[in-house]
């Protein structure tokens, strides 16, 4: 089973791409991300016409977040929305259950800066996501999305440019590492790479992305008893190139189970 987690920034905007992407790579299930779209304005016909059907959680212009999923396979037992979520009208969380495995796709808020009303919330997020997947441990789980963390400093180009900064800070990490603990989860992209230093969002300005000065906050959490199965977990970076490209690169997770 191949599953590709994506923040496109706009969906309607980046649609091209999309195509391309499950043209290219066939993925059995999509997590995307930022899709900024309403119900009645998510482009259903589109990725239907590509042979994928549609779980979504549409917000409207912010966040919003979908799984597409590839025909034959169907979703079941689908959620729309995390249980406790501060603010769920930004559509940040949704979840089915294909070819036995229950997928997330999510969209952690970025929480701006430390003290920024918003990190309160980012916390209060990723503790409802860890209630969550505490809640999900015993079945195989996959929970993959824009999480706006990076796990370690190995993670980040640069760590001194980013000390007080969010993304980095203790509080977030140990967040991040509830989710693991009481979702029984591991980072499928250092489980297969202990030690390789590669990212998933580069900012649009200043060149970053052709100086490769991005962070890995885009993540695939999988189960222990998945982990087994993880033969691929890998960054496309062609998908961050070429016209108008999202400012994230879609993450790559194969897992070697029956479909």
């Amino acid at each position: 089973m191949l599953i590709v987690s994506w923040n496109v920034a706009s969906l309607r905007a980046r649609m091209p791409r999309v195509l391309e992407l499950l043209a290219q790579h066939q993925p059995d299930v999509v997590c995307l991300q930022e899709t900024k779209c309403t119900v009645e304005t998510f482009p259903l016909a589109e990725i239907e016409a590509a042979g994928y059907s549609v779980v979504q959680n549409s917000g409207g212009q912010w966040a919003g977040v979908a799984l597409l999923i590839r025909s034959p396979l169907t979703a079941a037992d689908p959620l729309v929305g995390l249980p406790g979520d501060p603010v769920p009208s930004e559509a940040r969380w949704v979840e089915a259950t294909v070819a036995g495995i229950r997928i997330v796709s999510t969209y952690v808020p970025n929480g701006r800066t430390l003290d920024s009303p918003e990190f309160p919330r980012k916390l209060a997020f990723l503790e409802a996501a860890a209630a969550r997947a505490g809640t999900l441990q015993d079945g195989p789980l996959v929970i993959a999305g824009d999480i706006n963390i990076a796990p370690q400093d190995v993670d980040v180009y640069n760590p001194v440019a980013f000390v007080g900064s969010t993304h980095v800070s203790a509080e977030e990490r140990a967040a991040l590492a509830a989710i693991l603990t009481r979702g029984g989860l591991v980072d499928a992209y250092r489980q297969l790479h202990p030690s390789d230093q590669h990212f998933t969002w580069w900012d649009y300005r200043a060149g970053n992305f052709h100086k490769n000065l991005g962070l890995r906050i885009d993540l695939a959490l999988v189960s222990v008893r998945l982990a087994p199965a993880l033969t691929e977990c890998g960054i496309d970076r062609d998908f961050r190139k070429g016209t108008k490209p999202s400012d994230h690169a879609p993450l790559l997770v194969r897992l070697d189970v029956q479909r």
